[in-house]
């Protein structure tokens, strides 16, 4: 089933497919879990489950490696991801549109350049 508000945020920019987005929630979570931040189903989100950009951003390579194997890259490619910057871009237009939130030490220049993601996936 596809989320409203997602569709929204894909909508507004269309670099990026809407399947980006629901795999960078599904990335989230399990960059969370990798790095023992896991929040439990009954538990609301404090600071001590916030993931930084690089955290992320080896978390969803992980999760694509597992997910799609040797095909992650070209998944990648479809869904418009080439960079690690442009993971940066998915989450900040999450944040933007209320459907993640940030840390004042947070910024979009975290993802930038952290490795070379052709390479990584």
């Amino acid at each position: 089933m596809r989320h409203t508000k997602l569709l929204e945020v894909a909508r507004n920019d269309q670099r990026y497919s809407y399947e980006a987005y629901e795999f960078l929630f599904q990335g989230l979570e399990h960059t969370q879990k990798l790095f023992g931040k896991h929040i439990p189903d009954d538990d609301l989100p404090t600071e001590e489950h916030h993931v930084n950009g690089s955290e992320i951003t080896t978390g969803i390579i992980d999760l694509a490696r597992r997910e799609f194997g040797l095909l992650a890259r070209v998944v990648f490619r479809q869904w418009g991801i080439h960079r690690t910057d442009d993971i940066g871009e998915l989450v900040y237009n999450l944040i933007e549109a209320g459907l993640l939130s940030k840390t004042d030490s947070d910024q979009k220049s975290d993802f930038h350049n952290l490795l070379n993601l052709e390479r990584a996936l």
